[in-house]
């Protein structure tokens, strides 16, 4: 069974989500406030965070980037409905998905289910012949999921190593933006040309030089 750390200040909506959420093999544990979250995340082990943007102490947006400092957890976003500009910015600071409020809870467990294969899964291109990919100063080991650039490890969320392994294992390929999308997410979204910009721009800055 998945643990899931939920961060969100409405006390209303754990309880009720949780038994819905066993149904698909997940157990959810909730977290009122960030700093309560942050320290169940450094104390437990979780296998994915929900977090709510409009949260108390800070907002889910700095929740996200304090995250992002120390773990490569998958992480889905909870945006207002409507505010495309929530869920850029939720994207830009590393998270792995967004779902607007309010929400059908069985397409938060289908997010889930994405994001934790996505984080699981060995890339199919070129994985029989290799589970190294190596180029000038770049080292992709598909197996251990791990990243050396010149020698020194990256930390990649489970999205951005999707993107990395899928390009370099067909380095002459030439990816359209939608085919980018059904090779990560497996179904289609919004935000269609802004998420793969977004993450485009992620890799690149760990990459470079």
């Amino acid at each position: 069974m998945h643990r899931i750390l939920l961060i969100d200040d409405d006390e209303q909506l754990a309880a009720p989500l949780a038994a819905y959420l066993k149904r698909f093999d997940f157990e959810l544990a909730n977290a009122l406030r960030p700093s309560e979250g942050l320290a169940r995340l450094r104390a437990e082990v979780f296998d994915a965070a929900i977090l709510d943007v409009m949260l108390p102490e800070m907002d889910g947006f700095e929740l996200c980037r304090t995250i992002r400092k120390e773990s490569d957890i998958p992480i889905v976003m909870l945006t207002a409905r409507g505010e495309l500009t929530d869920r850029v910015v939720g994207l830009e600071l590393g998270a792995d998905d967004y779902l607007p409020k309010p929400f059908e809870p069985r397409e938060l467990a289908a997010r889930l289910h994405t994001v934790l294969r996505r984080q699981r899964r060995l890339p199919a291109a070129n994985a029989s012949q290799s589970q190294r990919l190596v180029f000038d100063g770049l080292e992709v080991d598909l197996e251990r999921r791990q990243v050396l650039r010149h020698g020194e490890a990256l930390t990649l969320t489970g999205t951005e190593f999707e993107l990395l392994a899928l390009l370099a294992g067909e380095p002459q390929k030439v990816f359209s933006r939608d085919e980018i999308l059904n090779r990560l997410r497996g179904h289609d979204a919004d935000l269609y040309t802004r998420a793969v910009d977004i993450l485009v721009s992620r890799l690149r800055k760990k990459l470079e030089p």
